[in-house]
């Protein structure tokens, strides 16, 4: 009888619980999964928040959160403007690190021109730095053709957040552009939507159309060099054709908006 009941409260929990703590477990576990694809480094204790995407160690190291980008404040930039919900981002990693012991993991280059660290956070509790700010919707993903470990938990979690129009994703600020219409504006980080109408090898070097007029609509491009890392993937850049794909990367502005890509897990398969 104790047995019967027992079964029966866990079945109830399941059918009560809110969906914000399924989905919280459900990030926990992608945490610990991807703890298994990285190399662990060095624990240390938080003391200072830059921004979303930045902390300042005990040790004095600056520590950039790699694989994700939070939005940014002006910090000593400039003219630069202050992007919406940065302080936002901020105040939530706070929340999350501040003050607290971390432990660091790499995937990949383990250092920017910046001088900066690039690591995965790991607090005490298990809980995956990375993982928490895209979840929330406070992050975009953001990989790099020498730092790409986790992309797919990355993605995956940055979808959750988006479907859900959490954070960034509730703003057209942050909004998933399409193709076909107006792309940028230049020296912005986008994601573009759209179908490959064209690809085009030019010595070695691919370019996906998306429209007819490569002289005015959307260009992508890989580099001959680059293409290697697409081959070793199993994506040939040309197999894109006709297809549906959702881009992630800077925008230039050449003969039209123009995105380079660099490593196959800035091109996500819609179909």
């Amino acid at each position: 009888m104790l047995r019967v009941v027992t079964v029966f409260l866990m079945l109830l929990q399941f059918l009560v619980e809110p969906s914000w703590a399924a989905s919280k477990a459900d990030d926990q576990a992608t945490g610990q999964l991807t703890a298994r694809q990285l190399t662990d480094g060095v624990s240390a204790k938080v003391v200072e928040v830059v921004d979303g995407d930045t902390v300042v160690l005990d040790d004095g190291k600056e520590v950039r959160l790699v694989g994700i980008q939070a939005p940014k404040l002006p910090l000593n930039r400039p003219n630069f403007k202050e992007w919406p919900l940065a302080r936002e981002a901020k105040e939530e990693l706070e929340k999350l690190v501040l003050n607290q012991h971390v432990t660091l993991s790499y995937g990949g280059a383990r250092m920017d021109r910046h001088g900066r660290t690039l690591a995965h956070l790991h607090t005490d509790d298990g809980a995956w730095a990375q993982g928490e700010m895209l979840s929330r919707g406070l992050a975009r993903v953001y990989t790099f053709a020498d730092n790409r470990a986790a992309a797919p938990d990355l993605l995956a979690l940055e979808a959750g957040a988006r479907e859900a129009k959490r954070g960034i994703w509730a703003l057209n600020y942050y909004r998933v552009q399409d193709a076909d219409g107006k792309i940028g504006p230049p020296d912005t980080y986008q994601l573009v939507e759209g179908t490959v109408v064209e690809v085009a090898d030019v010595r070695g070097k691919y370019f996906l159309n998306f429209g007819q007029d490569y002289k005015k609509d959307f260009t992508a491009s890989i580099s001959a060099r680059d293409a290697k890392s697409f081959a070793s993937a199993g994506m040939d850049p040309k197999s894109l054709k006709g297809k549906r794909v959702r881009l992630r990367g800077w925008i230039d502005e050449r003969n039209g908006p123009a995105m380079d890509l660099t490593h196959p897990e800035q091109i996500e398969l819609l179909r």
